[in-house]
């Protein structure tokens, strides 16, 4: 297995402890998630552009990075959900658009015709990722305060408005990317 393959492998392991950080009230559980989903996310950064810099790209990686991706976000924001940080809303959305775009992967790639993410992907991936640092960095703001930290009176309602306001921005992009990505790959449906 390869470096890249590796790092994706890494991503997916952490997330168990992501979750469990999200879940399980410890002191300085937020920053611990915190940690593991940064460290998650640098793997991604790294995997694709090993593979692609040193021509390792394989077809595990094509198939394990992005569903990689998937696992990471779509774990943070049901562990947002129950712990009353995100609306279920987004989630289903999300689920949605990933689930459309994932069946017109495999439609194409019985077909022998492998789709490349387009910058919409890219740019959904990215706001995910910043929504939910950001919504785990007022976490642990708030979990600093049993150490002492004391925030302005009414921070927990501008923290809330923050929280939806990062996750409807991701969803908007989630959104957007895969009606794009359908449009984009119509052929692949009509063929069904």
């Amino acid at each position: 297995m390869n470096l890249p393959n590796k790092l994706t492998l890494i991503r997916i392991l952490l997330v168990p402890f992501m979750v469990a950080a999200l879940l399980i009230p410890f002191p300085l559980h937020n920053l611990a998630a915190l940690a593991f989903f940064a460290a998650a996310s640098v793997t991604d950064l790294l995997d694709g552009k090993i593979a692609r810099k040193r021509g390792l790209v394989t077809d595990f990686g094509k198939f394990a990075d992005p569903l990689a991706d998937k696992i990471l976000v779509l774990a943070a924001m049901l562990c947002f959900v129950q712990n009353g940080l995100c609306d279920c809303v987004a989630v289903i959305l999300v689920l949605l658009r990933e689930f459309s775009v994932t069946s017109v992967r495999l439609i194409a790639a019985s077909n022998g015709k492998v789709i490349a993410a387009n910058i919409f992907g890219k740019i959904k991936t990215v706001t995910q990722m910043i929504a939910i640092i950001g919504i785990m960095a007022l976490q642990v703001l708030v979990d600093l305060q049993s150490f002492g930290l004391r925030l302005p009176e009414g921070t927990d309602g501008v923290f809330f408005v923050i929280n939806e306001v990062l996750i409807w921005i991701s969803t908007f992009f989630a959104v957007l990317s895969g009606v794009i990505y359908l449009v984009q790959n119509r052929d692949c449906i009509s063929d069904i």
